[in-house]
C-alpha cells in the first residue's frame, strides 16, 4: 500500500467556496483513478498545523498508482485552477 498525505495554507484571496470546491474535487478521484483505495479530506483541526489549514491522505494499492494519479488528466485539471490559490506540502510512504 502506499500513502499520499497533503496539506494547504490557502492564500489570503481563496474564498470559501473554492476551499469547497477543492474538497469536494478531491474526494471525486475516489472511483475515478485506478488503485485509489480510498480519500479522506478535511480542515486541519491541530494546533501546530502551522498554518496549514487543509489536510488530506489518499491511499493507493501501491506507488504506481499514486504516480498514475499524479498525471491523471482530472488531476491536472484540479491543480490548475488550485495551486494558484494555496501554499501546499506533501508527504508520500509506504507501508
Amino acid at each position: 500500500m502506499f500513502i499520499h498525505i497533503f496539506g494547504f495554507r490557502w492564500k489570503e484571496h481563496a474564498t470559501s467556496a473554492e476551499k469547497e470546491r477543492a474538497a469536494r474535487d478531491i474526494r471525486a478521484f475516489q472511483g475515478q483513478i485506478r488503485g485509489l483505495i480510498d480519500v479522506a479530506v478535511g480542515e486541519n483541526l491541530s494546533p501546530r498545523g502551522q498554518g496549514y489549514t487543509f489536510a488530506g491522505l489518499m491511499r493507493f494499492t501501491e506507488k504506481a498508482a499514486c504516480d498514475a494519479y499524479a498525471i491523471h488528466p482530472s488531476h491536472l485539471e484540479l491543480l490548475e485552477w488550485l495551486v494558484p490559490l494555496i501554499d501546499p506540502v506533501e508527504l508520500d510512504f509506504e507501508v
